[in-house]
């Protein structure tokens, strides 16, 4: 039987393509879609296509009325988190797209899905080279000892750092903390062009015109310099394959996978 997946945030950049993924699969259904703005309108009509026979709906609580399996939410960082503990309460598995989230809030996602027996796969980015990137660094970072990383990403990008660059420095953090700068009670000038501290590593987020994303993991040792990163292009479709390979995987697991490459590679062992 199909698993019956709903979509939040289903006419923005992602959630549409994701949407459209799913119409396009054999082994999923389109059971809810989730917009403010169209709401009530056939989804078919809103992409612009024939109706499909799916009324968009205005709120996540009302798309979980609808007996979803999965809820895939790409929505806004201040709403994820409330969304998926109302789809963990209700015993639907939930696949995290929306960045902003952190550590802290996942361990609350944790504690909640674990108690419902439902699990949450909450990635930063679903690009499958993008978890390459950071399954990489993990490796680097074993066998080098210092590191920081780099966020690009356009101009008008609300949140700092990335949901990528968020979840990379975290889990760096995880390995080490870099030792050989000098600290930054001791440095001289302001202490913000060094950049934030997220779990140790040193993070640069840079917003500029012309940037579309990318994240940057550059690790440092005497005489040598190794830098690995991900550029994305101008559209969705690469997060598709990431989101839809974690929707089928879901309902296998319960409590929190945290980075599609955990679900890809599992978790690195210790070098």
């Amino acid at each position: 039987m199909a698993l019956r997946v709903g979509v939040a945030g289903a006419t923005g950049w992602t959630g549409r393509a994701v949407a459209e993924g799913i119409l396009a699969s054999e082994d999923l259904t389109l059971a809810a879609a989730v917009a403010r703005k169209p709401a009530g309108q056939d989804l078919g009509k809103v992409f612009g296509r024939e109706p499909i026979g799916l009324a968009v709906d205005g709120t996540v609580e009302a798309a979980l009325g609808r007996k979803l399996d999965v809820l895939v939410d790409y929505t806004h960082p201040t709403a994820v988190k409330a969304h998926a503990l109302a789809a963990i309460e209700r015993g639907v598995a939930v696949i995290v797209g929306t960045s902003g989230l952190t550590a802290a809030d996942y361990a609350e996602l944790d504690r909640a899905a674990r108690a419902k027996g439902v699990g949450v796969i909450g990635s930063g980015n679903f690009s499958i080279t993008a978890n390459l990137l950071q399954h990489f660094a993990e490796i680097a970072a074993r066998y080098v000892p210092d590191w920081e990383v780099f966020d690009y990403a356009k101009a008008t990008k609300p949140d700092v750092p990335s949901g990528t660059a968020q979840q990379l420095a975290e889990r760096l953090g995880e390995i080490g903390r870099p030792a050989s700068a000098t600290p930054i009670d001791r440095t001289i000038g302001p202490k913000e062009a060094r950049g934030a501290d997220i779990a140790g590593t040193r993070v640069h987020s840079i917003r500029l015109p012309s940037y579309i994303i990318a994240c940057e993991a550059q690790f440092g040792a005497p005489d040598e310099r190794l830098t690995i990163r991900h550029d994305a292009g101008s559209g969705a479709q690469p997060y598709v394959a990431g989101t839809l390979l974690a929707v089928r995987k879901v309902r296998g697991i319960k409590g929190v996978i945290r980075g599609l490459d955990r679900l890809m590679f599992g978790t690195p062992t210790s070098a």
